[in-house]
C-alpha cells in the first residue's frame, strides 16, 4: 500500500511540475530531488508492504516514507489552493491583482520552506534506506515478489483440516469421477475460490484417497504459491516421480537449467498415466511454467490445479472448461455443524448461547477458515457469560491483531492482498469505508476510485473503462464477491467477505489510509487522508487535523434525526477535500460550505431533501461528479456549465403514482449551451420540453456514453436523432416522451451509434425505427407505450447479441410469433400490457437461451405459449395479472388468483402443457412445495411452485 501512495504522489509531482514549475523558482530542483529518492524507494516498499508486520524496523521505515509521501501531497494541495483566483470586475480586479501577488509570494515562501524540511527528512530516510538494504542484503533492483519469503503454505492450511469434515463428500465425489473418467487425453481440472475455503485441504483428501492412488501411480504434489522458483519446483516434482519409479534421481539433476528439467520430466511421464496436484496457483504465467513439462499423452493422465484467480482456473482448463471446480461456502447447516463440532464436546450448542452464536456465525459467511479460526477462540471462553462471547464479536477486527488462531486466519486472507499490484491495494482497501453488509454499487465504487486517483487512463480505453478492468481483477482474484447483476451481465453490486473486510480495516487504519467513525463523539488520527462516518457525528477536530482529509464519506439510516449533521462535519477545515459523500443525510438545502471546497472532484447529495443548487458551484472547478439522484433538484443555474471536468451529472428521482404505482421519472432543466461541458460521459435526465436548441446541443458532447431524457415530444425527434448520430461513443440511450400517447418519432437515425448496448424507449411510435435492427452490440431493449400495429419480434429477432428484451403495452397484434433461429443469446424475456394478445407461439430452435419468462398483464390471453416445451433452459415461468382461465388451465386443482410463478423449471417439457395438465411434473419426479401469502389486493393471491 505504502508502493501505491508514493507511484501516486510521483505521478502528481509530474503533474504540478508541468503546470505549475514556473511559479516554484527555487524550489524545482528540490521537488525533483524529492521525486527521484521516492521513485527510487518504490520497489524497496512493495518489499516492505509484505514484510512490515514481521520486521518493526521495516514498518517504522515505511510509515517514515509514507509521511513524507503525504506531507509533500499537502504542500502541493496547499500551494495549488493558494492559486485558486477570482478575477472580479473594474475597480475591484485591479485590487484583487494587488493582493493576488502577495498572496503568491507568501505562498512560494511557505511551499519552498516546506519543500526544503521535507527534503532534509527525504535525505535522512534514503540513508536509513541504503542502511537497511545494506544490512539484509537487499538488492533494490532486484526487489519484487519473487524475493518475498514463501510462506509454508500447507503448514497454514492445518489450520482448516477439521473443516474438510463437514461439506466435503459432494466436491470429493465429483473431482474423483472428473479424475477417474474415461477420456484418455490428457485433461487439467481447476477447483478455484477465496483463501480460507479449504480448496488444499479437499484436493489432499482427493489426492490421498485410495481409488486415486490405485488409478493413478505415478504422482506428485507440487506447491507453487506465490513465490516460486521454477527450477526448485521441478526438481521436486523429478524426485517425487522417481520415488515411485524406485530409481534414484537423474545424474546431475541439481545442476539442470529449467529447459533441461522440463525435457526430463516430459520424457519420463510421456508413455505413463500420471496425476500431477499444482497447488496455490496464483498467477497465470506459473501454470505456463509447468504446463509443457507435462505431455499431453493419451494415457488418460489428470492435472489439478487449485488456485484464488479465476483467469489461472479457465486458462489451465481451456481445452476442458466444464472441468472448473467453483468451491463455495458451507451452506448454513453445514456452518453450525462445523461451529458446534470445533466449540462443544457433544456438539451441542446450549440454548443460551445459540443467539450469539448464530451472530458471529454469520460474521464468518460460510468460509471454513473463519468459522475454525473464530471457534478456536470461543473454545476458551467461558461458556456459561454470554457478555464474554458478545465481546468477541464486537472485537473481532481487533482479535486479527491480538488472538493467534485470528492472526493466523489474517496470514492466510492477507496473502491475496499482498500479490496484488500497488493500484489494485488502494482500490480493496477502499472496502473497508463501507459499513458491514452495505451492498456497493458498482459504478458508485468506481467514480470513487477515479476521483480518489486511484485510476489511472490506459491508451485506446477510458478511466471509466479502466477501473472496471481494476474491478474485474479483484473479482477473478476471489477478493470481490458479486452480490446481483443485470440480465445482460453487467455487476450491479458488489461486496468482500465480512472476515476479510474487518482485515482491510485493520490495514486501512494503520497506514492512516481511513478511520471509521461508528460512535458519537470520536476523533481520528491527525495524517488519516480519509473518514468514514457511520450514522454517527465526530467531535469538533483541531483545525491542523481536519485539513488533511481528502475524503468524508457518511451513511445514514432512514431514521435518522440530526438536525445540522453537516454544520457539525464543516466545523473544520476540510479545504483539501477531493470527496465528499453524503448520501441519504437528513439535508434539506444545499451546504454553503461545499463551494468552498475548491478542489472537490466528487460531491454527492444522492437520497437527500436538497432542491436547489447555487449558482457558487462555479467555484468548484475540479468537479467531476455531481450525484444528485433521488434529490428534488429540478433545475441546474447556468453556471454549471463552467464545470468543464464534469464527466458524471447525475440529476433525476422516482415518484409513485398513487393509482397504478407505476413509477414516473424526472429529470431536471438544463440551462442554455449545455454542450459547453465537453467532459461530460454520463447525463441523466435531462426534460427536453426546452426546445430543439436543447436536442442540438446535446450532438456536441462527443464524449457521452450515457444519455437519459425525459418529456420528449414529437417535434423534437429530427433534432434528437441528429444528435445520436454524432454521439459516437454513445453506450446507452433512454427516451421517453413527456406523456404515453406522445408520438417519439426517431425514423430519422441513418448512422446509429455502433456500440450501442442499451436502449429504452418509451412513447407512441407510427412504426418501429429501422435502424434498430441494425444494432449489433445491442444487449438490452425495453419499448414502452409503442402501441405498434405491427409484429416487432420481425424486426428485433436476428440481433446478434440481445439478452434482454422487454416489451410494455407494445403491439395491439393478437399473435406473437418466436421464430425458429430467432433471438439466439435471449435470456430475459418479459411481456406486459399487450392487451389484444390472444396467442403467443414458440416454434423450435428459438429463443434457445431463455431463461426467465414473465407475462403480466395481457388480459386476453386464455393459455400459456403453444410450443413452451421447445424452451429447455427456461428457469422461471411466471404469470402476474393474468385472466383467471389461463391460471387455472395450469393447475386447474388450484385456488382462484391470478398469479402463478414457476421458479426453476425442470429442463424436459412435453406437449402435456399445452393440454392443461399439470402432473407432468409429478411424472418426471419433481416436488412441488407451496407456499402461500396474501398480496395487495384480494385477487392477487400468489402460489409459488419451486422445482426442487
Amino acid at each position: 500500500m505504502s508502493e501505491g501512495v508514493v507511484t501516486f504522489l510521483l505521478t502528481k509531482l509530474a503533474d504540478f511540475l508541468v503546470e505549475r514549475g514556473k511559479n516554484l523558482a527555487g524550489v524545482e530542483c528540490e521537488v525533483e530531488y524529492i521525486s527521484d529518492e521516492l521513485e527510487f524507494m518504490t520497489a524497496f516498499l512493495r518489499l516492505g508492504d509484505t514484510m512490515e508486520d514481521s520486521d518493526p524496523v521495516l514498518k517504522c521505515l515505511v510509515k517514515k516514507v509514507r509521511d513524507a509521501a503525504y506531507d509533500t501531497e499537502d504542500a502541493l494541495d496547499n500551494f495549488s489552493l493558494s492559486h485558486v483566483s477570482d478575477r472580479g470586475h473594474g475597480i475591484f480586479s485591479c485590487f484583487r491583482k494587488i493582493s493576488r501577488s502577495i498572496k503568491d509570494k507568501r505562498a512560494r515562501r511557505r511551499i519552498a520552506s516546506k519543500i526544503q524540511s521535507i527534503k532534509s527528512r527525504v535525505i535522512s530516510i534514503s540513508e536509513s534506506h541504503r542502511r537497511y538494504c545494506n544490512k539484509n542484503n537487499i538488492m533494490i533492483q532486484g526487489s519484487s515478489s519473487n524475493s518475498i519469503p514463501r510462506l509454508e503454505c500447507q503448514r497454514d492450511a492445518l489450520l482448516i483440516e477439521e473443516a474438510d469434515l463437514v461439506g466435503i463428500e459432494k466436491p470429493k465425489k465429483q473431482l474423483i469421477e472428473w479424475l477417474l473418467g474415461s477420456k484418455t487425453g490428457r485433461e487439467v481440472i481447476s477447483v478455484v475460490g477465496m483463501g480460507g475455503l479449504g480448496k488444499s485441504t479437499l484436493v489432499k483428501r482427493v489426492y490421498d484417497d485410495s481409488n486415486v492412488k490405485k488409478h493413478f501411480k505415478f504422482r506428485a504434489w507440487v506447491t507453487v504459491s506465490q513465490s516460486f522458483k521454477r527450477e526448485d519446483l521441478l526438481k521436486d516434482m523429478i524426485q517425487q516421480l522417481f520415488r515411485v519409479h524406485r530409481k534414484p534421481d537423474p545424474k546431475g539433476v541439481n545442476s539442470m537449467d529449467y529447459n533441461k528439467l522440463r525435457s526430463v520430466i516430459h520424457e519420463f511421464l510421456q508413455q505413463k498415466k500420471y496425476l500431477i496436484v499444482l497447488d496455490d496457483v496464483w498467477h497465470p504465467s506459473a501454470w505456463h511454467a509447468f504446463q509443457h513439462a507435462l505431455p499431453n499423452n493419451i494415457c488418460g493422465s489428470r492435472i489439478l490445479v487449485t488456485t484464488r484467480n479465476t483467469e489461472v482456473a479457465s486458462t489451465s482448463c481451456m481445452d476442458s472448461p466444464d472441468k472448473v471446480y467453483p468451491l463455495n461456502p458451507l451452506s448454513q447447516e453445514e456452518s453450525w455443524t462445523l461451529f458446534c463440532k470445533k466449540i462443544f464436546q457433544n456438539n451441542i450448542c446450549p440454548p443460551h448461547l445459540k443467539s450469539v452464536s448464530e451472530t458471529i456465525l454469520d460474521r464468518c459467511e460460510g468460509l471454513p477458515l473463519a468459522i475454525v479460526a473464530i471457534s478456536g477462540v470461543l473454545a476458551t471462553k467461558d461458556k456459561s457469560r454470554i457478555d464474554e462471547w458478545e465481546m468477541v464479536h464486537r472485537s473481532l477486527g481487533a482479535g486479527l491483531e491480538e488472538n493467534d488462531m485470528l492472526m493466523s486466519a489474517r496470514k492466510i486472507l492477507s496473502l491475496s492482498y499482498n500479490d496484488l499490484p500497488y493500484y489494485l491495494k488502494s482500490c480493496l482497501l477502499y472496502f473497508s469505508i463501507f459499513p458491514v453488509g452495505n451492498r456497493i454499487k458498482r459504478m458508485t465504487l468506481i467514480r470513487l476510485w477515479i476521483a480518489e486517483g486511484f485510476v489511472k487512463g490506459k491508451e485506446g480505453m477510458t478511466v471509466e473503462e479502466v477501473a472496471q478492468d481494476y474491478l474485474n481483477e479483484l473479482m477473478k482474484r476471489s477478493l470481490v464477491q458479486v452480490v446481483k447483476t443485470t440480465t445482460d451481465g453487467r455487476v450491479k453490486t458488489c461486496r468482500i467477505h465480512d472476515l476479510l473486510r474487518e482485515i482491510m480495516i485493520a490495514m486501512a487504519k494503520d497506514q492512516d489510509f481511513v478511520a471509521i467513525a461508528r460512535e458519537e463523539g470520536i476523533t481520528w488520527p491527525e495524517k488519516v487522508r480519509r473518514v468514514s462516518i457511520h450514522n454517527a457525528m465526530p467531535n469538533k477536530q483541531r483545525r491542523q487535523v481536519a485539513s488533511r482529509l481528502r475524503s468524508l464519506l457518511t451513511f445514514w439510516v432512514a431514521d435518522c434525526n440530526y438536525e445540522s449533521p453537516v454544520r457539525k462535519l464543516f466545523s473544520g477545515r476540510l479545504r483539501l477535500l477531493h470527496v465528499l459523500d453524503l448520501e441519504g443525510a437528513p439535508l434539506k438545502e444545499f451546504p454553503k460550505e461545499i463551494v468552498s471546497l475548491f478542489l472537490l472532484k466528487y460531491l454527492s447529495l444522492r437520497n437527500t431533501k436538497v432542491n436547489f443548487i447555487p449558482s457558487t458551484i462555479s467555484q468548484l472547478k475540479n468537479l467531476e461528479t455531481l450525484d444528485m439522484k433521488r434529490a428534488l433538484v429540478s433545475e441546474l443555474p447556468a453556471e454549471i456549465r463552467k464545470l468543464q471536468k464534469l464527466c458524471y451529472l447525475l440529476v433525476y428521482r422516482f415518484e409513485i403514482d398513487s393509482d397504478d404505482r407505476i413509477p414516473t421519472k424526472y429529470g431536471f432543466k438544463a440551462p442554455d449551451q449545455i454542450g459547453r461541458l465537453q467532459s461530460l460521459q454520463k447525463l441523466c435526465f435531462v426534460e427536453a420540453n426546452q426546445g430543439r436548441n436543447l436536442m442540438f446541443e446535446l450532438g456536441r458532447l462527443k464524449q457521452l456514453r450515457k444519455l437519459g431524457i425525459v418529456k420528449l415530444k414529437k417535434k423534437h425527434g429530427k433534432a434528437l436523432c441528429s444528435s445520436v448520430e454524432r454521439l459516437t461513443n454513445l453506450r446507452a440511450l433512454s427516451a421517453t416522451s413527456i406523456t404515453e400517447n406522445e408520438i417519439i418519432d426517431l425514423d430519422y437515425v441513418a448512422s446509429p451509434p455502433q456500440y450501442l448496448q442499451r436502449l429504452y424507449l418509451g412513447g407512441r411510435m407510427e412504426k418501429l425505427p429501422d435502424w434498430i435492427s441494425s444494432l449489433d452490440s445491442l444487449v438490452r431493449l425495453v419499448l414502452k407505450w409503442s402501441q405498434l400495429n405491427d409484429d416487432p419480434l420481425v424486426s428485433l429477432q436476428h440481433l446478434p447479441n440481445l439478452v434482454h428484451l422487454e416489451l410494455v403495452q407494445v403491439y395491439n397484434g393478437e399473435l406473437l410469433c418466436f421464430q425458429a433461429k430467432g433471438f439466439q443469446r435471449l435470456k430475459f424475456l418479459g411481456l406486459n400490457k399487450l392487451e389484444r394478445l390472444r396467442m403467443i407461439t414458440v416454434e423450435q430452435g428459438a429463443m434457445p437461451c431463455l431463461e426467465k419468462l414473465i407475462v403480466q398483464s395481457c388480459k386476453s390471453l386464455r393459455r400459456v405459449p403453444s410450443g413452451i416445451e421447445h424452451l429447455s433452459t427456461l428457469k422461471v415461468l411466471e404469470f402476474f395479472d393474468m385472466p383467471k382461465e389461463l391460471v387455472m388451465t395450469l393447475h386447474p386443482n388450484g385456488e382462484d388468483g391470478d398469479y402463478l410463478k414457476v421458479a426453476h423449471v425442470p429442463d424436459v417439457y412435453s406437449t402435456y402443457w399445452n393440454n392443461g395438465n399439470w402432473d407432468i411434473f409429478s411424472s418426471l419426479g419433481a416436488k412441488l412445495e407451496d407456499k402461500h401469502s396474501a398480496q395487495l389486493t384480494p385477487r392477487m393471491i400468489k402460489r409459488n411452485y419451486t422445482w426442487k
